[in-house]
């Protein structure tokens, strides 16, 4: 039996092992399931053991787990890839709006549904059972791979400069690919050739010392609630340009080339609208939706928090109000320094009457963009193109994934995005779920991927 023929007999194993995997609530975010998390570590130890591939260990951070391991069989004159991937994943409230528990996976219609069956537990699976298929019929995989995976990307990976530092001989590769990504859609590959990077923040605006009597107390002092409604509409104005001064001053700006690539890519706005639920689109002033999705910096609110929110109503005027601010930037631009642009626009149109402070959240990423002409990307697109049977997308990413940065940042090697799940599946939200047959499809194409790599 060849390795393909492996993957064909054993897909009701795997399938069967990704269910057991996804019931293992590995919430990085929750401090309640920081043993869940470590279970998963194991879980993902034991399986790459159980793989072929010897001397899988768990390693420390100050956080979350990594789980490390390799194969070099193959000997100098082949190539050394390492392999990515994450084993936690997002909290799945709110548990209502779910057809079926989050952590108790069912399999419906081809699909996984379960929190993490796409982002990223049945992704990082994927290499591993490519690699089995290799390990149990060959008895050796055609380069040389080293695995990495990590237990808290969905914090944005705080842990993981330090930690990349430390062990960069253990992680040293010729080229890199992460198993936590997507294909545009089932039966259409892409290449991603850049995500954006994240700098997450929280404006805290404080007034009275406590609640106080709104009849008693309104008109007398400033009230923090519309102190922090004016502050986060001064950063943008109504047609979506984002106003905060000096936020755009490093941005690289588009050229001709980027733009008509952007634009070869088929955009349905009808289906956007279907898909979002959104009445209109809004993209910045001077780009189309898609050039404002992958290739322009973002400025989002996430969450406010002020006064009375329960049932019915409570006459106060509140002492303090916050909101969670997350910016997506693009390459030229810092975290720290968007950061210093946001918090010095907000002491300059704080109310009087109010204070306010602007505080840093744990987990940054810096843009991350493939140079033109990468050898890894070239290689990752034939191989996409041989498996779907058509040229991939050239596409841009309006998330991050702060590894990415990491890597290249300590090792000098831009990672290829080379995953398979799809944007329509849930991720980050209520009813997540994973197609089979890109399961499927991914174990041939980490295969076939190997052994292109091994003709290089």
């Amino acid at each position: 039996m060849n390795w393909t023929g492996y993957l064909d007999a054993n897909q009701a194993r795997f399938t069967e092992e990704l269910l057991g995997f996804l019931r293992i609530p590995s919430v990085s975010a929750k401090p309640e399931n920081t043993g869940d998390v470590m279970r998963a570590a194991r879980w993902v130890r034991d399986r790459l053991e159980a793989a072929g591939v010897t001397g899988a260990e768990i390693l420390p951070t100050d956080g979350h787990p990594v789980v490390l391991a390799e194969w070099m069989g193959a000997g100098p004159e082949k190539p050394t890839i390492l392999i990515y991937g994450h084993f936690d994943v997002q909290p799945a409230e709110p548990f209502e709006l779910w057809h079926s528990p989050p952590f108790e996976p069912e399999v419906r219609d081809n699909r996984v549904w379960a929190r993490g069956a796409s982002d990223d537990k049945g992704g990082m699976l994927i290499p591993i059972l490519a690699a089995e298929a290799m390990m149990k019929t060959d008895g050796r995989l055609p380069v040389n791979v080293r695995f990495f995976f990590e237990g808290q990307e969905e914090i944005g990976s705080p842990d993981l400069p330090p930690f990349v530092a430390e062990h960069a001989d253990r992680l040293k590769a010729d080229m890199i690919f992460s198993a936590d990504g997507s294909q545009w859609a089932p039966g259409q590959p892409q290449i991603v050739e850049a995500l954006k990077g994240l700098v997450s923040l929280e404006v805290h605006v404080q007034g009275p010392a406590a609640d106080l009597h709104s009849g008693q107390h309104g008109g007398g002092v400033a009230n923090p609630g519309m102190a922090l409604a004016q502050i986060l509409a001064s950063m943008k104005s109504p047609e979506g340009q984002i106003t905060v001064e000096g936020f755009y001053d490093d941005v690289l700006p588009l050229d001709a080339e980027t733009r008509a690539a952007i634009a070869r890519v088929p955009y349905d706005e009808a289906g956007y609208l279907a898909e979002t639920g959104a009445p209109a689109v809004l993209p910045e002033p001077g780009y189309t939706v898609r050039e404002s999705l992958w290739a322009r910096p973002t400025l989002e609110v996430n969450g406010m928090t002020c006064g009375w929110q329960g049932a019915g109503t409570k006459t106060v005027l509140p002492a303090h109000a916050s909101a969670k601010i997350t910016c997506r930037l693009v390459a030229g631009q810092s975290p720290e320094a968007v950061f210093e642009t946001i918090r010095a626009h907000v002491a300059a149109h704080c109310p009087p009457g109010i204070t306010a402070e602007v505080t840093q959240n744990p987990g940054r990423a810096e843009p991350f963009q493939v140079p033109a002409g990468h050898n890894a990307t070239a290689i990752a697109a034939q191989v996409l193109e041989e498996v779907y049977g058509r040229a991939p997308y050239r596409t841009r990413v309006g998330g991050s994934i702060p590894v990415m940065t990491t890597l290249l940042g300590e090792l000098g090697v831009h990672a290829v995005m080379f995953g398979f799940g799809h944007g329509d599946e849930n991720i980050h939200a209520p009813n997540e779920f994973f197609r089979l047959d890109a399961f499927r499809t991914g174990q041939l194409a980490y295969g076939q991927l190997m052994e292109a790599l091994a003709r290089v």
